[in-house]
């Protein structure tokens, strides 16, 4: 499944991450609007400049208690000079956003644009998995040697 851009924000600079907690406070969005390029355009671009922006994607995900899913960046999103941190939700997301980095001087997003990937497992498969590949390789044990 694909993720696609709804609207993108460009981050205000006033996050605060503290020890406990108490003092928290998330950067802020600051709403970019998109624009027409062309008069036949049916959906509006956004011009993005070399910086980090949050993206908010159209669609929302609502796994069952045995799924996790792995959201990572499109191929063609990579291609352009950008990206985001591959990331695992559980549960219920809604709505899906990303912090897009972008690494060239300028890139432009169109309206409802695949940016990202979603990946879907189940927990018991992974678990499974792990366990038949520790049979597989045992570990070894390490000795140190003194002399």
């Amino acid at each position: 499944m694909h993720l696609t851009v709804k609207k993108i924000h460009a981050v205000d600079p006033t996050g605060k991450l503290d020890f406990g907690g108490a003092e928290y406070v998330p950067a802020g969005r600051i709403a970019l609007e998109a624009r027409q390029l062309r008069p036949e355009d049916n959906y509006h671009w956004w011009d993005l400049d070399k910086d980090t922006y949050f993206v908010e994607c159209n669609e929302t995900l609502n796994l069952a208690q045995d799924q996790i899913a792995l959201i990572e960046p499109e191929d063609r999103l990579l291609r352009a000079g950008g990206w985001h941190a591959p990331l695992f939700v559980r549960g219920h997301v809604d709505p899906v956003e990303l912090l897009l980095t972008v690494g060239v001087p300028q890139l432009r997003v169109k309206e409802n644009a695949r940016i990202a990937r979603v990946r879907l497992f189940r927990i018991g498969d992974l678990v499974k998995l792990a366990r038949k590949s520790r049979k597989k390789s045992p570990a070894k044990s390490v000795r140190s040697k003194r002399k």
